[in-house]
């Protein structure tokens, strides 16, 4: 039986649906969210196998201490799903500063946080899973979302490095990059006004807006076969590095790479002719 640990548990999102797949094979679960009291009813009908923590994953002290509970109460935590996040709509020049540093806090620097606390019980037991939810938007630009795109790249690439670091351990590490899934995660954006300090990006964000807000609801990803498409990449006998989840992300992943290699080998001669 492992234990999953699990952020960003608000109802209607990831995590819960994470917490459901785990428990149905027979797992237990911690579950985090910044008002657990809305999962207390869910959590109701597993009893013992689930414990819900308060935790807002930017507070340090928080973290430190829902790991250390978790720990105490199951013994060890076994996977990490680092799934707590979200973005808000702005441009690269004109959103503002405080704007700039919540999006990294949550998407980032929380992610740092919770993973450093983890891992010591990881290693002392000699393997365990981290599963970073990173984005679409981590590996392909999104227009008015640069600050949320650009902590998703930088998921990415802590990530990578990560699990080279971890591999000696027996630490796996996993990223997911979803693309549109139907959860919770936009209908925030329909009561949220547009907050741009540069008039010119004005349109382009209230057009981000409103297509967040109209897709709200319609996303085509499905959140229960993601997460058993996760499960299932976990449980491959060559786990991959990464996952795309959706088809829609999923071609748009593949055009970037192909787009991308285009360019590289048609620069060829001026990267080679750097060297001494």
């Amino acid at each position: 039986m492992r234990t999953w640990f699990i952020t960003g548990g608000t109802p209607g999102g990831f995590g819960p649906t994470y917490a459901e797949a785990a428990l149905e094979l027979g797992d237990q679960v911690v579950l985090t969210a910044r008002r657990p009291a809305e999962l207390r009813e869910w959590a109701q009908p597993y009893g013992d196998r689930v414990l819900v923590l308060p935790l807002d994953v930017t507070d340090a002290e928080q973290v430190r201490t829902a790991v250390r509970t978790a720990e105490e109460r199951f013994g060890g935590i076994d996977v990490l799903v680092n799934n707590a996040g979200r973005g808000w709509y702005g441009s690269v020049e004109g959103a503002r500063d405080e704007l700039i540093r919540r999006t990294f806090d949550l998407n980032l620097f929380a992610v740092i946080e919770v993973t450093r606390a983890v891992l010591p019980g990881m290693r002392a037991r000699g393997g365990g899973w981290i599963v970073n939810m990173s984005s679409v938007a981590g590996l392909v630009g999104s227009k008015g979302f640069g600050y949320y795109t650009a902590a998703k790249f930088a998921i990415e690439g802590l990530t990578e490095t990560l699990r080279q670091e971890v591999e000696p351990f027996g630490v796996r590490v996993l990223g997911v990059a979803p693309g549109a899934f139907r959860t919770s995660a936009f209908s925030y954006f329909r009561n949220e006004p547009v907050d741009e300090t540069v008039d010119a990006y004005v349109p382009m964000v209230e057009a981000v807006k409103a297509a967040f807000v109209e897709a709200s609801g319609n996303q085509p990803g499905d959140p229960v076969r993601g997460v058993q498409a996760v499960i299932s990449a976990m449980n491959a006998p060559v786990p991959p590095h990464r996952i795309v989840l959706g088809n829609a992300g999923y071609d748009v992943v593949v055009e970037m790479h192909k787009t991308a290699l285009t360019e590289l080998r048609a620069n060829e001669k001026l990267s080679r002719g750097a060297d001494f």
